[in-house]
């Protein structure tokens, strides 16, 4: 069999499903693919190297929703393309975890800056844009992090709080709320703030460009300096 970085990726993700990202190791994957430790060093200079192309193969495989769709408004593109990414973390164990950490592919640079494209072109200041993506990239991170490590339910658990918080009317129904709605309905309910927040912040740029627009075109109005703009 022929060693290469898609084999060792490929044999690296499956080993992950198994054993889990602490107990990942360069040596059992040398066991499980045959070969001696260094040859994975041919490809691989370390650990985090190899988890970088194992991140990379995760959003290859399931991250399906990366670039805006014909006729998408750029707040179903923000729901849609999270979606996407979870839906690509939680397929493997700890994916979260392997993605932490992890910088963007040089060969993804293209595609970023034609999503910052796509919302500039709906009225986003580039910074604001980039501002909104990686919070929700973060959430989302965060999130499937939460999820991933949520211990195996078992007899009582959450009893003894659930006991106290009843002297909380609020926090108790909360915690109710928060346990029938699940790990998709609480990521949901975030991501729908933080495109309220960006849809809230992009109102305000509008109406502020306006103002400034219009003090500009008054006869007696200061020419606008550079350093005023928007950043």
């Amino acid at each position: 069999m022929k060693l290469d970085k898609t084999l060792i990726v490929t044999e690296a993700l499956a080993l992950l499903n198994q054993v889990g990202i602490d107990a990942l190791s360069t040596r059992l994957l040398a066991e499980r693919l045959k070969v001696q430790q260094p040859a994975l060093y041919w490809h691989f200079k370390n650990k985090r190297a190899l988890l970088d192309a194992m991140n990379d193969e995760m959003l290859r495989r399931g991250h399906r929703h990366r670039a805006p769709q014909a006729g998408e408004s750029w707040q179903d593109f923000v729901r849609n393309n999270a979606r996407s990414f979870r839906g690509a973390l939680v397929a493997w164990r700890d994916g979260a975890r392997v993605h932490a950490g992890t910088e963007a592919n040089p060969d993804s640079l293209e595609r970023f800056e034609a999503m910052l494209r796509f919302l500039v072109g709906h009225g986003m200041l580039a910074q604001n844009a980039m501002q909104l993506l990686l919070a929700v990239g973060r959430y989302t991170v965060g999130c499937v992090l939460e999820e991933q490590a949520d211990a195996p339910e078992g007899p009582g658990r959450g009893a003894e709080l659930d006991a106290a918080a009843q002297a909380y009317p609020l926090l108790s129904a909360a915690i109710l709320a928060y346990r029938a709605g699940g790990h998709e309905a609480q990521f949901e309910s975030g991501l729908a703030l933080l495109v309220a927040g960006a849809e809230a912040r992009l109102i305000g740029t509008s109406g502020a460009e306006k103002g400034r627009s219009a003090k500009v075109s008054e006869p007696d109005a200061e020419p606008v300096r550079q350093w005023q703009l928007p950043l």
